[in-house]
């Protein structure tokens, strides 16, 4: 089809920034008006029905909202704010975004004042005498920096600021507005001409992998003698649950996850064995330890995920290592491979299942019922989600029976959002996902203030579904003010407190030397109903369950404030193979 003009009408700048994040698909928009932005935000007033926009109190919930949204939907989500503040507040969402390969675009400004830029202007990002460098500070954050100074460059800087977003490892984009790219129009005569986005964007097509490397894989993951899959973040952002699982049960061998990439295969499924490494499952573990053939698919494998590489666990020397990533550089990184398969990983898995159930390939009936019942034995000896705790009914409440209570409260398919702490250690430890894709936390920075404005970006997507916040008391005082947000743009989440007056992992590491780590005693639920919330507080099992029912069945943002014991640590649940 030939190309198209970008308009046959003339558009204002900020119309056509608009207008390219519609031709994208992009539904939302996330960020506090401010500086020369809210000429950017003049454009959307236009598009209010193809794009909501959603104000927010802070612009770290805009960062991380946007995060979420571009890990989700693979599409890019978008942070507009002033310049200043989104580098100053908003870096979590993007470093996550950074770090964790989530596509994001940041809609910012340089706030340059002109034509008076050069003389002590209010917040002038331009880089001149006596200002601040918006370029060099953004660039050590973010994956590309653009910077606009007329009108057609800053939407062609758009287009590409997308595309280069999603292309390959996905990443955050900065796009730098001068105010002179602010003004102007778009229109059929100008030139560079200005084309229609789509065909800008045709390159995305998932990358497949080289077909005779797949078929030497296939060879090698159906002649193991006890293969086993770690899936990470990658799965979650290359949208391929569906594609693991499938391969996960054409070879009858079990996935474990990364703590990152937990929730990409539902642990309650035969062949799940749930999170390994330094806080794995000890089941994972073990079975990690004694297989033969790895086949790890979008994970760097970083040294927290690999009890910082303790070769009991993983060994290139006695395994066979293969590794899929959609960027080169990650693949063989951590540990050398003996193959590699560059794509996507949706694409390359789906080509792995192809080959695996070729006629010839395996023989079906004997060796996938050998590897189930190696599963089934790894479990028995080890346990797997079982431990006797999830029933103790000591107050305040062990976070075992915390996730026990959520567990029964929650439909299979809710959205749970984990903060940082060790209430997300917890979380990763205790609670059984029951579905592909409900259970996210940081991948990557490992934030605090992380939960609530993702449980709110999940349940915009997802709104017929639960969406669940689980944080600490710590990053509930960091990101409280996401109850005003979830109450002004009618986003009904639950939030659960695990409160117990304390940053439980920075005390339990101080060990009796205190300092700068516990809070005084703080209840969450009258906060959250001056917010004009649903507030409910939890200190025995019986309070919780019925606050938690009440929560999720008010239609409302609520929070349930649980009085949380100390009694467990990280160390408690720290694997042997990283207790070095």
């Amino acid at each position: 089809m030939p190309a198209r003009h970008f308009s046959e009408t003339p558009l204002t700048v900020p119309q056509a920034i608009a207008r390219v994040l519609v031709e994208c698909g992009i539904d939302m928009t996330f960020g506090v008006p401010g500086g020369n932005s809210m000429q950017v935000y003049d454009g959307l007033y236009d598009y209010r029905s193809e794009i909501r926009s959603v104000l927010v109190r802070h612009e770290s919930l805009a960062g991380v909202m946007a995060e979420v949204y571009g890990r989700l939907t693979g599409k890019p989500g978008v942070v507009i704010g002033q310049g200043l503040f989104l580098l100053s507040n908003a870096l979590l969402g993007v470093l996550e975004a950074r770090l964790g390969s989530s596509p994001v675009l940041l809609l910012t400004d340089l706030t340059d004042g002109a034509p008076f830029s050069q003389h002590a202007p209010y917040q002038s990002g331009t880089g001149e005498y006596g200002t601040w460098d918006a370029r060099a500070s953004f660039a050590g954050a973010v994956k590309a920096v653009f910077e606009s100074h007329d009108a057609v460059q800053a939407v062609q800087q758009t287009q590409m600021a997308v595309k280069h977003a999603v292309a390959g490892q996905a990443g955050p984009v900065a796009l730098l507005y001068h105010s002179s790219a602010l003004k102007g129009t778009i229109g059929p005569g100008q030139a560079p001409h200005v084309y229609a986005t789509g065909g800008y964007l045709t390159a995305a097509a998932r990358q497949s992998a080289d077909h005779t490397e797949i078929e030497r894989v296939a060879a090698l993951l159906a002649a193991a003698r006890q293969p086993v899959i770690i899936a990470g973040n990658g799965v979650r952002i290359s949208r391929a649950t569906d594609e693991l699982r499938r391969l996960s049960e054409a070879l009858g061998a079990p996935v474990v996850t990364t703590a990152t990439g937990k929730g990409v295969f539902a642990e309650n499924h035969s062949l799940a064995l749930g999170v390994f490494g330094t806080f794995g499952l000890p089941a994972a573990n073990a079975f990690i330890a004694a297989a033969d053939v790895v086949l790890a698919v979008g994970t760097k494998l970083a040294p927290s995920d690999t009890a910082f590489e303790n070769t009991a666990l993983i060994d290139p020397r006695r395994q066979t290592l293969i590794q899929i990533d959609i960027e080169p550089r990650n693949a063989a990184w951590t540990y050398p491979c003996d193959r590699v398969l560059i794509g996507d990983a949706a694409a390359v898995l789906a080509q792995l299942s192809q080959a695996a159930l070729s006629p010839g390939r395996l023989d079906a009936a004997a060796v996938l019922q050998a590897r189930s019942a190696a599963v089934r034995a790894v479990r028995a000896e080890h346990g797997y989600f079982d431990e006797p705790d999830y029933a103790a009914a000591q107050s305040p409440l062990l976070p075992q029976r915390i996730v026990t209570e959520l567990i029964k409260a929650s439909a299979p398919d809710a959205m749970v959002t984990c903060d940082a702490g060790e209430n997300r250690l917890f979380m990763t430890r205790f609670f059984q996902t029951r579905s592909a894709g409900g259970f996210l936390s940081p991948a990557a920075t490992g934030g605090m203030g992380y939960a609530i404005p993702a449980a709110l970006a999940c349940k915009l997507l997802h709104p017929q579904r639960q969406a669940i916040a689980v944080c600490g008391d710590g990053g509930f005082g960091m990101s409280m003010n996401g109850l005003l947000t979830a109450k002004e743009e009618n986003i009904p989440i639950v939030v659960v407190v695990m409160n117990n007056n304390a940053l439980g992992w920075v005390k339990h590491f101080q060990r009796g030397r205190e300092i700068a780590s516990e809070f005084p005693c703080m209840s969450a639920a009258p906060i959250a109903q001056a917010m004009g919330c649903a507030g409910f507080r939890a200190e025995t099992a019986a309070q919780l369950a019925a606050a938690l029912k009440e929560a999720l069945a008010c239609g409302r943002p609520a929070v349930v404030d649980v009085a949380a014991a100390l009694d467990i640590s990280y160390r408690d649940i720290l694997s042997p193979l990283a207790a070095v």
